[in-house]
């Protein structure tokens, strides 16, 4: 039985394939004095000279598409190629089925290509509904090596709002984020899904649910950007609410009340000052136990918050200066 080593060292040049013997190859034109000349191997500029030939003569044949087939495996980035395979695929009217197995085999190898991606969501389009799932679960088998692949996740989307599989999405993202809650892709789909999906009834619906489950998050590990982020999503547009939702405050009290990881819930509680929040002298207390001595209590309280953010978040210290000194609201 011949291995496939053995089958790529038996190759035929295409020069010797009696199915090509009537095309006469195209060779690359670099010029009369190219400056940096690349040194292609010998299969690969073969392949690329009887593409340009058939590409020329918009030769839309079986032959044609296997061509294609192979200049892709010699180079998954090629946007002329794969564009001109659909126009062949379209004209053989070929089996779209055999071309999505024909994709996974060369996405899972080059899974940030985004020719492939293109050419994936263009043969879903044409199969429909139908690969809803299939897509759903190839996404899933790419996130297991790479959970924040960027062309995966648009793809997914685009799948869920033009072809469907709303039903289990929000569960996925569970999921997802049980097994990592520090995953900023599964939290800014499960945003996508709590806004887009036609299932859960938008976010007014879906928004004091979603609330506990962020808290919750929080409160796990307050160091944690995400859930913050996501909280502040909650109430996109509605600042008002968000300071009004005593849940808000009361997160951002037990953080500081545990003197670590402070810079997102000081985050917070200085946009809530900022929006008319009134705080508490649990909370005034909270922030004095954590602000350093320059700014004993008494002082303004958005002072003494950016005075702690600039102490513990030193990156963007000259970002927290210029809040304290533009931001005036009294205790």
């Amino acid at each position: 039985m011949i291995g496939e080593e053995e089958e790529e060292d038996a190759r035929i040049p295409i020069s010797q394939r009696p199915e090509w013997a009537d095309v006469r190859p195209v060779p690359q034109d670099d010029g009369p004095n190219p400056v940096v000349p690349i040194a292609y191997t010998d299969e690969f500029s073969e392949t690329m000279d009887y593409f340009r030939a058939v590409y020329l003569a918009d030769e839309r044949s079986p032959r044609a598409l296997q061509l294609t087939k192979e200049a892709i495996f010699l180079n998954s980035g090629n946007y002329t190629v794969w564009q001109f395979r659909r126009l062949i695929l379209e004209a053989l009217n070929a089996d779209l089925c055999a071309e999505l197995n024909f994709v996974n085999q060369i996405a899972r190898e080059n899974s940030k290509n985004y020719q492939i991606w293109h050419h994936r969501r263009w043969v879903a389009e044409k199969l429909g509904s139908e690969v809803a799932s299939k897509e759903l679960e190839f996404t899933k088998e790419i996130f297991s090596q790479d959970a924040k692949n960027y062309h995966a996740w648009s793809h997914r989307q685009w799948v869920l709002q033009a072809l469907g599989g709303w039903e289990d999405e929000l569960a996925f993202c569970d999921e997802l984020l049980e097994d990592d809650i520090f995953n900023n892709s599964a939290w800014n789909q499960r945003y996508f899904v709590v806004t887009r999906s036609p299932l859960l009834g938008g976010l007014d619906a879906m928004r004091d649910s979603e609330v506990a489950y962020a808290v919750k998050a929080i409160l796990a590990k307050p160091e944690n950007e995400s859930p913050w982020r996501y909280l502040r999503g909650l109430y996109k547009n509605d600042i008002k609410s968000l300071v009004n939702d005593p849940r808000v405050a009361s997160v951002c009290l037990d953080v500081l009340t545990d003197k670590r990881n402070l810079v997102h819930a000081l985050n917070m509680l200085l946009d809530l000052l900022c929006n008319d929040y009134q705080p508490s002298n649990e909370m005034k207390d909270a922030v004095d136990g954590v602000a350093p001595e320059s700014n004993p209590p008494g002082t303004n309280l958005v002072e003494r918050v950016c005075s702690v953010l600039i102490m513990v978040d030193p990156i963007r210290a000259n970002y927290w200066e210029w809040r304290k000194s533009t931001v005036c609201v009294q205790d």
